[in-house]
């Protein structure tokens, strides 16, 4: 047997053995891919019973606040219209129980927003909004809403003036209009500290019916009016008399509006105040 076929018959045992130490090496990785597989498949399906069993906890927690609300919303309107026939009954009251009388009333008050705020968030995300679109007088909606308010804004010493055309009609809801002004008078009351203003505009164009709440709050800050349309945001600055905030109220405003085809703008300086400026389709 020459060399050649010698050196032949050893470079191919090498190759051989070479081979095979490469096969048995790629059934191991391939053995440890497939456990490591098998292992995050596991993970996939217990993190995914862990968030079907978090979205259920979140969908309790969501019909149990449903549920509070609604059921509280009945007393606190009771509660509300009795507070509202002692301010008008009662004559024989003294300084001091009227100031609780007031303190009271603006407690309620502001729970019922709170609450509504609350409902309004769980309809949203449920059923969407269904628009049920009448012709609505702009005007005569303000002026009920800007006398409701100056109620509750004569017990913080504020006052709201109210500048608005007689007629200013829209095709819209007129329920879903409501909250979006309920929304943003309560807002800007709840901003105001005493001896203030809240400014209150309608006017109309050849296309819009545009609505401009001004008040003399503290402002808000370009970091949060970048999130302030968002929801459960809560910005910066604090409301005056220690009234809650959910923060859904702008981005409840927001959504209804885009639904609506409209748009809400906001201005604001730090120390000097916000102006919201609403902007409905007439058609």
């Amino acid at each position: 047997m020459t060399a050649s076929v010698v050196l032949l018959i050893l470079s191919l045992v090498i190759a051989i053995g070479w081979l095979w130490m490469t096969i048995a090496r790629l059934r191991e990785k391939n053995k440890l891919i497939s456990d490591q597989a098998k292992e995050i498949e596991r993970q996939f399906v217990e993190l995914k019973a862990k968030g079907n069993e978090l979205s259920d906890l979140v969908h309790q927690n969501q019909q149990i606040i449903s549920v509070v609300s609604h059921d509280l919303k009945g007393p606190f309107n009771r509660i509300f219209a009795l507070i509202q026939l002692l301010n008008f009954e009662a004559t024989n009251l003294t300084k001091d129980q009227r100031e609780y009388l007031d303190k009271i009333h603006q407690i309620v008050a502001d729970g019922l927003a709170m609450m509504r705020n609350l409902l309004d968030n769980r309809r949203l995300e449920e059923k969407g909004i269904d628009l049920h679109k009448e012709k609505v007088n702009i005007a005569n909606l303000l002026t009920s809403l800007v006398k409701n308010y100056q109620v509750l804004a004569s017990k913080k010493n504020v006052t709201i003036h109210f500048d608005c055309a007689l007629v200013l009609v829209t095709q819209s809801d007129k329920s879903y209009l409501t909250r979006i002004f309920e929304n943003l008078l309560s807002n800007a009351l709840k901003f105001s500290e005493a001896e203030r203003n809240i400014f209150v505009k309608a006017f109309e164009t050849e296309e819009w019916v545009i609505v401009s709440i001004k008040d003399e709050g503290p402002g808000i800050g370009s970091d949060d009016q970048t999130k302030m349309f968002q929801k459960f945001q809560r910005l910066s600055a604090r409301p005056t008399a220690g009234e809650s905030s959910t923060g859904l109220g702008l981005w409840i405003v927001k959504t209804i509006l885009k639904k609506m085809n409209g748009e809400i703008t906001c201005e604001s300086v730090l120390k000097e105040g916000s102006t919201f400026t609403v902007h409905l389709p007439k058609k």
